[in-house]
């Protein structure tokens, strides 16, 4: 039986690489968000509401890019130039919320989860991830 990842990941990994890093932070997001989700779900009894305030707290600029400093030790080599390619991409949206700096960090978190997504690496994905939640309890 096929994963989540296989039924829905189409490209191989030469495809990924030629992608911009914004389009892997742009899957990142959801990757990352949805996992946020479904972990508030299954441990808290919170409503929606509430569910959505303290998914924030996840899911914000100025958490990811304190989230992937925590991280960075932890990363392979490959990891580390995945998130350099994906900082240093030109992005001309302006952060709402954040200051440049983080904006570009929490894109820099955004396309490592969603390098290791479309990429289909599976338990390095789960494994990061879970460190993610850790990091922010």
């Amino acid at each position: 039986m096929d994963t989540l990842i296989e039924d829905f990941i189409k490209k191989d990994e030469k495809e990924v690489n030629l992608m911009s890093p914004l389009v892997w932070a742009y899957v990142g997001d959801a990757v990352y968000e949805l996992y946020v989700r479904n972990y508030l779900v299954n441990t808290t009894k919170l409503n929606p509401h509430n569910l959505h305030i303290e998914a924030i707290k996840y899911v914000k600029a100025e958490a990811q890019a304190q989230i992937l400093e925590k991280l960075m030790d932890d990363l392979s080599e490959e990891e580390k130039e995945i998130v350099r390619r994906a900082r240093n991409t030109k992005n001309h949206h302006l952060p709402k919320n954040s200051n440049v700096t983080q904006y570009m960090y929490s894109t820099a978190f955004e396309g490592l989860i969603g390098y290791l997504y479309l990429t289909k690496q599976e338990q390095r994905l789960n494994e990061i991830l879970k460190k993610c939640i850790n990091i922010r309890n």
